[in-house]
């Protein structure tokens, strides 16, 4: 920067001391009568040094002559000044304040006869043990005496004790004091000001002080109740908002005076009155501060240091000049130094003391000259294409990532046991009457770096839990193989979303690139689910259709054949830890199988497993074009049903933290009033308070235990959500035929969150997502892309909305509507059905016009049930 402080002469104090504001103080200790400062520093480790700074040139660090004085007094030292402290005589002496003494020092130097210079020495004029822990003092001359000063120190308790030289005179407490604040004294007004925990000013008159009763102790005494003796009352006061670091006094004249008090975040000019003469914000947070004169006629100019470090010039309230600083000062000051005035010393808090001036430091290097060369553009020309054609070859072979170094620094793999664990690792289970099975899971790492920190995350869909869910791995030389094995079970008596689990490994390359890894794994279907008595009726049914002979279920599902039944060929029966039953039933005529179950979202896992089960059979068996199909109407009544049940606990959680905030603040509020009963010295009756507290912490308890209860149970049905999601997910994609893209695409729609709070649920971002679809590549015109929706994720008034929307995603895809998130995919889609698409509706009117769409475009369905539409339910939305 251009703008330095202009270093004059500077030097470091000790090793690891610690310095303050009031550690600083310059002033011409030992009468020399020359008009030369003396540099006085304190420190919190008891070292008392005097410094006489004499720089050969400018920028130069300390000369062992300039240090005339260094003294360690044992005590830490909290604050020195110099002034007229020793009666008899009107030379400079020097205070020391430690946290239970305040010394008097005479400083007085001897000519020396030899090359080592003058020798100094100090000499104890006298000393005053205090009884309490000391924080700051000031000095003056309180009451108007000439030639003398007098010493105020304020202790860590709030008692102000006035020092009259070698002789105790009085000690006063503050009113109110809690902490104390800066102490200054105005010598025009003969008043202590400082800044209270009140985080207010407050100015005490000297006279007011003296006459005050004695403060031996802070209680009132009886004859203080009674009238006998003065109080201690505040001059003025004034309520500054925040905490003060500093309060200085500076005189214009005999006539005015100004209060300056250094804020946190301000600094204010007060007048003697208490009134704001101005007040000036502050961008940094403030160290330090010294006002002084100004050279133009009624204004004031200040020093502030910031912990940017930086030093800025005010004139009153205008920023005059900034420079910048080598450390963060605690502690400023100016002064007369080898006859140069107005020399800025400062301080910081480790010990660096630096002698400054301001000014500019003008670069004087030029830049030389380019020697010019003609330019050969058509050799430019040649490379330019070169280098184009190499970075083309380079995305094209390996794209902006190389992948094959990630994986090759380690590699994850994981094993799931073939069979249950023979003694089960479940604990604290919920699961009713069931025995609960656990399976071992090893997952093996192999690193070929060296990798420190390596941290592998187990995760698996609630409620199933593991033994141990966090490893750390330190690989200290390449090549090396690490596996961990941990236990997989159920905890809870409902089944879970998904049997898929992920290990994710993190960790740090050498270069400080963070790595993620992972590896997921399939947990097999009997660790939830036992072979159970199959049902020929149930309430909720799916039939999927394939393109090959039906396949023995006793081959596809070997481990839950029942031996006393011999017609499981064609049915089989599935029953889940905690007590739900699934049926499955091959066709013996047609290419179909029956799934069916009285919870819809049960159907989920069994309809899966059996697909996965089928395209592993008949790979198998080498047949390559194996497809499986869904006809039947889309199960949308049942999958609203679900979404109205976690919606409902939704609102019920949101009303039960309503009420148990408005009991708690009723709570709070007859606690008060009882502490107030309880503390009047005159006792009153209680008027049935303790009654009502007793009655509303029951009510709160009560409260505390339905929303915990509605929370289990939002959890709950947020994992049956999810389950019947995926299910719809999979019949629509079986429906339509689509693609592992365009299925992803659906599942980040319809599933965008892991889990549901109350801030953020899954109604909200499920419908902003199904309308983005919409929106863009399922819309049908560029009026439907140029709607706004709401870009605030609130939980909504209802389901309406988010049916409709779902209705809508369906009728658009059975009209020949594609997912895509291709730049291209703003565009209409031609669709090439008859019939076109209904745009997203703007209105109450046009979602009822899509509702009757609706109903035409589906009335073709078999399975259709639609005798008593409403208007919030779809028909497409229907069971078999």
């Amino acid at each position: 920067s251009l703008f330095k402080a202009r270093d004059w002469w500077s030097t470091v104090l000790g090793e690891k001391e610690e310095f303050d504001q009031g550690c600083l103080c310059l002033a011409d200790v030992d009468n020399s009568g020359n008009g030369q400062d003396k540099i006085i520093v304190g420190s919190f480790m008891g070292y008392l040094r005097i410094f006489n700074p004499h720089p050969v040139k400018t920028g130069d660090g300390a000369q062992a002559e300039d240090l005339l004085l260094e003294v360690h007094l044992r005590d830490p030292i909290l604050q020195v000044e110099v002034g007229k402290f020793v009666s008899g005589t009107e030379m400079l002496h020097l205070a020391v304040l430690h946290s239970r003494k305040l010394c008097v020092y005479s400083v007085s130097g001897t000519l020396g006869n030899v090359e080592h210079g003058n020798q100094y020495q100090i000499k104890l004029m006298y000393e005053h043990n205090l009884q309490r822990t000391a924080c700051n003092m000031t000095y003056g001359s309180f009451g108007g005496v000439k030639g003398r000063d007098l010493i105020c120190i304020q202790s860590m308790d709030g008692m102000l004790m006035v020092f009259e030289q070698e002789s105790y005179a009085f000690g006063r407490f503050l009113p109110g004091s809690l902490l104390p604040g800066p102490l200054a004294y105005s010598s025009r007004t003969d008043s202590f000001i400082t800044v209270s925990s009140c985080r207010q000013v407050e100015s005490y008159k000297y006279q007011v002080l003296a006459f005050a009763t004695d403060a031996d102790k802070r209680q009132e005494t009886e004859q203080q109740k009674l009238g006998s003796g003065k109080r201690l009352v505040v001059d003025w006061t004034l309520n500054i908002g925040e905490q003060a670091l500093d309060i200085c006094i500076v005189s214009f004249n005999q006539s005015a005076s100004s209060v300056f008090v250094l804020g946190e975040r301000n600094f204010f000019c007060l007048k003697d009155n208490g009134q704001i003469r101005f007040m000036k914000k502050l961008d940094c947070s403030p160290s330090c501060f010294l006002p002084y004169c100004s050279v133009s006629e009624g204004t004031i100019n200040t020093l502030i240091g910031n912990h940017n470090n930086m030093l800025h010039i005010y004139q009153d309230v205008t920023l005059k000049w900034a420079t910048q600083l080598p450390h963060i000062p605690v502690a400023v000051r100016v002064g007369c130094l080898h006859d140069l005035k107005g020399v800025i010393v400062t301080l910081s808090d480790d010990g660096h003391l630096q002698c400054s001036y301001l000014g500019t430091d003008p670069s004087l290097f030029q830049a030389p000259k380019v020697e010019s060369r003609e330019l050969n553009y058509d050799e430019l020309d040649t490379e330019l294409k070169e280098l184009q054609k190499i970075i083309k070859e380079v995305n094209k072979s390996q794209g902006v990532w190389p992948m094959t170094e990630r994986e090759d620094d380690l590699k994850v793999s994981a094993m799931v046991s073939p069979n249950l664990d023979a003694v089960s690792q479940a604990t604290d289970v919920d699961v009713g009457t069931d025995v609960v099975p656990s399976i071992t899971v090893k997952v093996t790492l192999q690193n070929r770096v060296v990798l420190q920190k390596a941290k592998l995350s187990i995760y698996v869909q609630p409620p199933l839990v593991l033994t141990c869910d966090q490893f750390t791995f330190e690989f200290m030389t390449p090549e090396m193989t690490r596996t961990v094995g941990f236990s997989v079970y159920l905890k809870r008596s409902y089944t879970p979303s998904e049997l898929e689990g992920n290990a994710v490994v993190s960790y740090s390359r050498a270069t400080g690139i963070p790595r993620v890894i992972q590896c997921k794994f399939r947990l097999p279907l009997k660790l939830i689910c036992l072979p159970g008595q199959p049902s020929k009726t149930a309430s909720h049914k799916l039939t999927i259709d394939t393109n090959k002979s039906p396949v023995s279920l006793l081959s596809l599902f070997p481990g839950f054949a029942s031996q006393s039944d011999d017609d499981q060929v064609n049915i089989m029966g599935f029953r889940f830890l905690g007590g739900s039953r699934v049926t499955v039933l091959a066709s013996k005529t047609s290419q179909r199988y029956r799934i069916q179950s009285e919870q819809f979202e049960d159907l989920w896992l069994i309809t899966n497993e059996l697909i996965l089960r089928l395209q592993e059979y008949f790979e198998k068996q080498g047949i390559k074009d194996f497809a499986c199909s869904f006809s039947g109407s889309m199960p949308l009544q049942e999958y609203f049903e679900l979404i109205d049940h976690h919606f409902e606990l939704r609102i019920n959680g949101e009303k039960l933290e309503e009420l148990l905030s408005e009991r708690a603040v009723q709570f709070r509020a007859i606690q008060r009033r009882l502490l107030t009963r309880f503390k009047d010295k005159t006792p009153a009756p209680l008027q049935h308070l303790d009654t009502l507290l007793d009655g509303t912490y029951k009510q709160v308890m009560a409260l505390a235990d339905a929303l915990e209860e509605n929370q289990d149970n939002l959890f709950q049905s947020f994992t049956r959500l999810k389950s019947a999601t995926h299910l719809v997910i999979l019949l629509i994609g079986l429906w339509q035929k689509l693609s592992a893209d365009q299925t992803a695409i659906l599942e980040a729609a319809f599933l965008p969150l892991q889990e549901d709070t109350q801030e953020l649920g899954w109604e909200e971002t499920a419908d902003a997502a199904i309308s983005h679809l919409l929106k863009t590549c399922l819309s049908k015109s560029s009026k439907e892309q140029a709607l706004n929706f709401s870009s605030q994720l609130i939980i909504p008034k209802d389901t309406s909305r988010l049916k409709k929307h779902i209705t809508l995603l369906c009728d658009r895809l059975a009209k020949g509507g594609r997912l895509c998130l291709s730049t291209d995919a703003a565009a209409p889609q031609t669709m090439v059905m008859p019939g076109g698409c209904a745009t997203i509706p703007e209105s109450d009117l046009e979602e009822r016009s899509i509702e009757q769409e609706s109903t035409e475009l589906f009335t073709n369905h078999r399975h259709l049930i639609a005798e008593t539409p409403t208007p919030e339910v779809s028909p497409l939305q229907v069971s078999e």
